[in-house]
């Protein structure tokens, strides 16, 4: 511990010299770090900083962008539900449409063939009922000429026969 007391160069020793040269030394560092290495550093850092300004602006607008890509995707996925929408019930409406039109159709048709077949059983009554006047008036005749045994002609039998059907409801 005296030798620290002594002076002789000890940890806590001073000496002025020395600590010129190493304000002086110091002072020179200083100032060719401020000349030649603290412009490029700071320039640097600037450079950096506005990479990073950029990059940042660059990331917010990409996101901006894909936040307003999004919504549009959204609105046209709602747009094309909406749409899809519209066309099922627009089919639905068209399927209803031709349903209708062809149960009418069918209507149509089964009431023309019902018509048909009646004036067709009609004619057919109407056709009968003449086959069977005129088979009635040939046995009426022929009867009849064999009763008379010939005291009427065939023209008078026609006539008389004639009437009698005339005389007879048409039903």
């Amino acid at each position: 511990m005296t030798l620290l007391l002594a002076g002789g160069g000890g940890i806590l020793s001073f000496n002025p010299g020395f600590a010129i040269w190493i304000l002086i030394s110091m002072v020179l560092f200083i100032l060719v770090m401020m000349k030649y290495a603290v412009p490029p550093i700071m320039k640097a850092l600037n450079e950096r900083e506005a990479k990073i300004k950029e990059s940042l602006e660059s990331a917010e607008k990409a996101l901006a962008k894909a936040e307003e890509i999004s919504k549009d995707n959204e609105k046209a996925l709602r747009d094309a539900e909406a749409k899809a929408q519209q066309i099922r019930k627009e089919a639905l409406e068209e399927a209803e449409l031709v349903r209708t039109e062809r149960i009418n159709k069918a209507k149509e048709e089964a009431a023309q063939i019902v018509e048909q077949a009646r004036v067709s059983i009609e004619q057919e009554k109407k056709q009968a009922l003449n086959e069977l006047r005129e088979e009635v008036a040939r046995l009426a005749i022929k009867s009849a000429s064999i009763i008379l045994d010939e005291e009427l002609d065939n023209e008078k039998n026609s006539k008389l026969v004639d009437s009698f059907i005339s005389d007879l409801p048409k039903n």
